[in-house]
């Protein structure tokens, strides 16, 4: 289990996660969460740098897929001007919703990538079939009692992935600190 939380790559912000470094890996497929990965919970539509993105992506012959935790409304009013496959109450880490995905897009596992800011949703749910997982530190994350201690949780993984890819800055977010 220890291998599934512990993301394949890690980035800042997913402008990060650019056409070439994924071509570089292989990958010609995203399924994609929005929330806290694309933009805060309270942001309802996408921004021109999402827009960008995503514009980005599909002139490089990346396809891309919304795969979302959050309920049909949410998802349906952020992606109304991407036009992309959406899949609300995914239910992630389960694997039925991603494979629907990767099958609507035509593609298969070794050439698609989970896109998220979960390692125990996100980063699970793409490892646990075989997917790449790239993770990313939330955007404006939650601080009740269950997010802090789902945040708890993942800090091993992300200092054992610090150790062996290298420390970045915005990994003070789960608190790992320079050379732990």
């Amino acid at each position: 289990m220890a291998d599934f939380l512990t993301p394949d790559y890690m980035f800042g912000s997913y402008r990060e996660v650019t056409p070439a470094f994924l071509h570089s890996i292989g990958v010609r497929a995203l399924l994609i969460d929005i929330d806290n990965t694309l933009a805060p919970y309270e942001q309802a539509d996408p921004d021109g740098e999402i827009l960008a993105w995503f514009d980005a992506l599909r002139k490089n012959g990346i396809k891309a897929a919304l795969v979302s935790n959050n309920h049909a409304p949410r998802v349906e009013r952020f992606n109304k001007t991407l036009g992309l496959l959406a899949y609300p109450d995914s239910h992630k880490p389960r694997r039925a919703t991603l494979e629907k995905a990767m099958q609507a897009m035509g593609v298969s596992h070794d050439e698609t990538a989970m896109l998220g800011d979960q390692l125990l949703t996100d980063c699970y749910a793409g490892k646990h079939i075989g997917l790449t997982a790239i993770i990313l530190p939330p955007i404006k994350d939650k601080t009740n009692l269950f997010f802090r201690f789902k945040r708890f949780l993942e800090r091993p993984f992300i200092r054992k992935y610090a150790k062996t890819q290298g420390y970045q800055p915005w990994m003070q977010f789960w608190k790992i600190k320079k050379g732990e």
